[in-house]
């Protein structure tokens, strides 16, 4: 180490002494060893009169009456002693007899005495205010002296230094050590107290002795000062000089006063023996340092340590100086600390041990790491990093990194990798940032690897070090995450996220470049039965197959995918578009119609719907092009099973009037729009009025008066299908009510729609109206068609059961029209069949119609089912049906649907308010 280096870490060393307070610390430490040195006797002209615990008991009070001080003064009065001093606080009033005493004493000692006066802290509410000066009373201190008793307390709690007086209330008052050490000269600075002066040797008497002991205590006290005070460990005066000593206040005061009786007042060298002192060990660090050995100088720099304490004695034991000799001694122990670390090679040490840190981390570390020179030629190898590459370390070591990983991937390609000719901004770059490598095993097997690289200037130049972790099974696990976050699990085919996304690709591109796009949604017809009657198994199975068809009739740049449950979707890409699509729609239409699909190893045949578009031709953007053949493929199976539509324009005029309706229909329910029409069911034996059925009618703003044909199919599939239809039982149930209470209970008939049975609770629904609007049960009948049933048979049959334990009717309506209508017969066992009117409208003699008619009377009868015939126009008709033993009959011949007001004209004779919708002008 450089001498210049060596003044630096010394003064380095000293500055911290002297800020962190070291020095003081230091310095307090070697005088007080001076101290338990150099001990010396006291003089004896100083001694203590003792309020020890011996006196407490024996005066057996306390506090101690004032007339036991008067006795005392006059007592040290008479045995000749020069001065007394008092260490007890005299600021407060006792009994008038007793402080009478004590002044009185006072007077007769004629001014030897000295009373104590002391500064004590005030606090309030937690903050330190100004010292409060105490003083005897005034009675007393106008004829004895004042002496002040404060000590200074230092930082470490102990007594070292002492004052020679003190400014209280504007007066200077000596302290009472410089009392009884004799004249001070007025010195107004504090002094170090000599505490070699052994504390021993102070005579002590005790008080209980100078007042009972006469010959004893006059012996010890004649021609001495006194001082009084308490030593009795309960009275509390004590405190902790050097040597970790306690001792009584009264006798901490005796030897201040043998200090300055003594000459021992000590004073503390100045900060210029300090600098020369410093100053003369730079001068031998610059002479010595390199020009002698280190032991030799180690030698000097500890004798001279031990010469400057001897000597620092020395001056102490022969004057009154205590020389400050810390900071040489701090220079001195950092000087020896810079010749250790010199002679162990403190750089080399730390830089073998962080090397030896640095290979016993790295070869246990599970990651790979792999060091290299500026070449890129591998110089350490950890065994992690040679099982990674399928070799030994050894190995490895000496070989070129590159042989071991010659390429990097990025983001757009792989690309050959070389440390060697890495820019500095890469290798900063690539510490920030993880790279990823392709790294060859030792069979030539490639895998990814990722790799945090890190580069430090050595001895001969830039070194490279790579922490390496092979992350094959990271990758194929984020593969697996990123295929099933773009395919379907169960047909392996791309999924609805992808599909858009593509989508939105394929017709930008299409729209730059002038291509088309054509997009097919292929649903399955009735998937939900193959499910429910032959389960899950078998319609996952179907899908499957479905799948595979589709995925069979195109080829790459065209693709498949699963939309939902049953939907799928086909995308095709190319320059004649529009005519492969259309051709393609009707291929799969008539595929799936013609050819079996093979499901759990049985033939399955299943018809699916399809309708496409095409972009740009019917949509400008990926979202238009879905909704179109959305639409389209809503009317692929609106016009039948195993259809194909193409999109038209009019497709989206025909919707947006679908949207207009659905929302007429809401606002109608708020408005009060609706109005029921009853057209009359009448007894064909006896011409009398059975029964109505309830129709509704819709007062559009614009269009007028609208039958249910055009809006109760756009109703039944909207929304608030369950709203209108709740508002037609109610309201039918209601009137219904109001003619049975009139004296005209007849029969009512309203027609269910498909959302009152499939959700919700329509047993509960029903004898709710029926009990707010005080209709009998009986009078109450229910017409359901054939595809409300088909929906879900269980549930509807469950559904029946429970509004007929009501007393409610139910009846077919459209009766022979449906394919399953035999086999709901025996199912749902119905009230009343109504035959459809396209059987009855053309009825004659002979003809089909006439005979399907007949069966059906038959069938009703043979059940016991009573028979309604809707249709009815002709007079011919009625006497047809009745000689084939039909039971009732609906149709104009009896009149058209009617408001309430107009049918209670016709069939009751005397009108009645119309409590469907009053005041509105009748309409046929």
């Amino acid at each position: 180490m450089h001498r210049s280096r060596v003044i630096l870490l010394v003064a380095a060393l000293v500055t911290v002494g002297l800020l962190t307070g070291a020095r003081d610390i230091l310095r307090d430490a070697l005088t007080d060893l001076r101290f338990a040195v150099l001990s010396r006797p006291a003089t004896g002209s100083i001694a203590v009169v003792a309020m020890d615990a011996r006196s407490i008991e024996a005066i057996g009070v306390w506090p101690w009456s004032r007339r036991l001080h008067a006795a005392l003064i006059g007592r040290l009065e008479q045995f000749g002693a020069t001065d007394i001093v008092f260490d007890i606080d005299f600021s407060s009033r006792s009994a008038p007899a007793e402080d009478a005493a004590f002044a009185a004493a006072l007077r007769q000692a004629e001014g030897s005495v000295v009373l104590p006066t002391f500064k004590q802290p005030t606090a309030s509410h937690g903050y330190q205010g100004p010292d409060r000066v105490t003083m005897p009373l005034r009675q007393f201190r106008d004829i004895a002296w004042p002496a002040v008793v404060t000590v200074p307390v230092e930082a470490d709690g102990r007594v070292r230094r002492y004052l020679y007086q003190d400014h209280m209330d504007g007066l200077t008052v000596p302290t009472v050590g410089a009392y009884l050490g004799g004249p001070t000269a007025g010195r107004d600075d504090a002094f170090w107290i000599d505490f070699g002066i052994a504390a021993t040797t102070v005579p002590v008497i005790s008080y209980i002795d100078v007042l009972a002991n006469a010959e004893t205590a006059a012996a010890q006290l004649a021609g001495k000062k006194v001082i009084i005070g308490g030593t009795a460990i309960e009275l509390g005066d004590r405190f902790t000089v050097p040597n970790g000593r306690v001792i009584p206040g009264v006798l901490l005061q005796a030897i201040a006063g043998e200090s300055i009786l003594q000459g021992r007042a000590l004073t503390m060298s100045g900060p210029v023996v300090a600098t020369l002192g410093l100053l003369g060990l730079a001068g031998l660090v610059s002479l010595l340092w390199g020009r002698v050995s280190a032991p030799a100088l180690g030698g000097v720099v500890i004798g001279l340590a031990l010469a400057i304490e001897a000597g620092a004695l020395l001056v102490q034991a022969t004057w009154p100086i205590i020389v400050d000799t810390a900071l040489v001694q701090i220079a001195l122990a950092g000087l020896l600390a810079a010749l250790v670390m010199s002679e162990l090679d403190l750089r080399g040490l730390l830089g073998r041990i962080a090397d030896l840190r640095f290979q016993k981390v790295t070869m246990s570390l599970g990651d790979g790491l792999i060091c290299t020179d500026q070449a890129g030629v591998i110089t350490l190898c950890n065994p992690s990093a040679a099982t990674l590459f399928g070799c030994a370390p050894d190995d490895l070591v000496g070989q070129p990194f590159a042989a071991v990983c010659p390429e990097r991937r990025t983001a757009t390609a792989i690309e050959p990798f070389a440390l060697g000719e890495l820019s500095p901004e890469a290798v900063h770059r690539a510490a920030r940032e993880p790279i990823e490598l392709v790294g060859r095993r030792r069979d030539g097997e490639t895998f990814p690897i990722e790799g945090v690289l890190s580069a430090w200037q050595g001895t001969d130049g830039w070194q490279f070090g790579l922490v390496l972790r092979d992350v094959s099974v990271q990758r194929r696990e984020a593969e697996r995450i990123r295929y099933l976050a773009e395919h379907d699990t169960l047909t392996g085919l791309v999924n609805r996220q992808v599909l858009h996304a593509r989508l939105a690709d394929a017709t930008a591109a299409a729209l730059a470049s002038g291509r088309q796009v054509a997009l097919l949604i292929i649903d399955l017809d009735k998937f939900k039965q193959v499910n429910d009657t032959l389960g899950h198994r078998h319609g996952d199975a179907l899908l499957c197959a479905v799948a595979d068809r589709l995925a069979s009739f195109v080829a790459t740049p065209d693709f498949v995918a699963r939309v939902s449950g049953d939907e799928f979707a086909v995308v095709l890409i190319g320059d004649t578009v529009a005519a492969r699509a259309t051709a393609l729609m009707e291929h799969i239409a008539s595929s799936f119609a013609a050819t079996p699909l093979l499901v759990c190893e049985r033939e399955m045949r299943i018809n699916v719907s399809v309708g496409g578009a095409c972009a740009p031709a019917d949509a400008a953007s990926p979202e238009e092009l879905l909704a179109n053949a959305d639409l389209a493929l809503y009317r692929a199976k609106t016009a039948g099973r195993g259809c194909s539509v193409r999109f038209e324009p009019s497709f989206r005029a025909e919707f947006d009037q679908r949207l207009e309706l659905e929302q007429g229909l809401a606002r109608a329910l708020l408005h009060d729009e609706f109005e029921l029409f009853y057209q009359p069911q009448i007894d064909l034996a006896t011409g009398a009025l059975a029964g109505a059925e309830a129709l509704i009618r819709w007062w559009h703003p614009r269009r007028g008066l609208l039958t249910p044909g055009a809006f109760m199919p756009v109703a039944n599939a909207s929304s608030v299908s369950d709203a209108i239809s709740l508002w037609v039982l109610r309201r039918a149930c209601r009137q219904a009510a109001a003619w049975s209470d009139a004296g005209h209970p007849i029969r009512i008939g309203v027609n269910l729609s498909p959302s009152q049975l499939l959700f919700g609770d329509l047993a509960a629904t029903v004898a709710d109206v029926l009990a707010t609007t005080g209709l009998s049960p009986s009078r109450l009948e229910l017409e359901v068609t054939e595809d409300i049933l088909i929906a879900d048979d269980e549930a509807a049959a469950r559904t029946f059961g429970q509004i007929r334990q009501l007393g409610v009717q139910i009846a077919f309506d459209d009766f022979g029209t449906g394919y399953g209508s035999l086999s709901y017969l025996k199912k749902f066992a119905p009230d009343r069949l109504k035959i459809d009117k396209s059987f009855v409208h053309e009825l004659t003699i002979g003809t089909d119609d006439a005979a399907i008619v007949r069966s059906t009377i038959g069938l009703g009868k043979q059940l016991g089912l009573s028979v309604i015939a809707e249709g009815i126009e002709h007079t011919d008709t009625v006497g047809l049906l009745r000689s084939m033993g039909c039971d009732e009959g609906q149709g104009y011949l009896f009149g058209a649907p009617m408001r309430a007001a107009t049918f209670e004209q016709t069939f009751f004779v005397a009108p009645r308010t119309d409590v469907g919708r009053g005041g509105r002008a009748d309409a046929a």
